[in-house]
């Protein structure tokens, strides 16, 4: 396995070299395995999975934060940039199409997930948000046309106000992504309609 992968991680081939590719994002706490259940979200796909690289009280997370919603932003800009080099290194490696990554992350790993969007522009080609909040807003923004991203956020989340969804998305579209938000009944634990939300965008690929 080459030296540039340098996130632990799971992937699971398609067998189709034109076939997207699922990057799995778990939140705090989580690993490389957590989301693998939900490739079947976007069946085809080859998936790729990778364990964050700070530890926060032992638990496994893609960027510091100093307080709850409160992130540490060079650690981010950092984190976001290695996690940039990762997905292309392994797209070299597994050989995968390198400009058919779609993520689905949870959480943190939906903040890491925008910040790479945001700060490496077109590493990804778009992505499932759920529970996300603004990561950072670079200046200038960066342009981002042609990304598509989906946000499912929980009504009574007592960490991400609606307002901060709003800000998030308006950034994104600001940027130039194509976005789209759903509520749903929830607070920040996920439920099925999230997962069927994330269906049918994936699928719509």
């Amino acid at each position: 396995m080459s030296s540039a992968l340098t996130f632990e991680h799971v992937f699971k081939p398609a067998g189709n070299a034109s076939a997207h590719t699922l990057l799995l994002l778990h939140g705090t706490g989580g690993n490389e395995h957590d989301l693998l259940p939900l490739g079947q979200l976007m069946p085809g796909a080859n998936l790729l999975s990778p364990r964050g690289q700070v530890l926060e009280n032992g638990m496994p997370r893609f960027f510091r934060r100093l307080a709850e919603g409160v992130f540490d932003i060079e650690d981010l800009k950092q984190r976001a940039g290695n996690l940039a080099d990762f997905i292309q290194a392994a797209a070299a490696e597994y050989g995968f199409d390198g400009s058919k990554v779609v993520a689905l992350g949870y959480s943190n790993g939906a903040n890491i997930a925008s910040a790479v969007m945001l700060l490496r522009p077109g590493v990804l080609a778009g992505g499932v948000l759920l529970r996300a909040m603004v990561p950072l807003e670079p200046q200038p923004l960066p342009a981002i046309a042609g990304t598509r991203v989906c946000i499912s956020n929980g009504e009574q989340d007592p960490t991400i106000p609606a307002a901060e969804t709003d800000r998030l998305a308006r950034l994104l579209q600001r940027a130039g992504a194509d976005v789209e938000v759903n509520w749903q009944p929830a607070g920040h634990q996920l439920m099925p309609a999230d997962f069927a939300v994330a269906k049918t965008w994936l699928q719509s690929w």
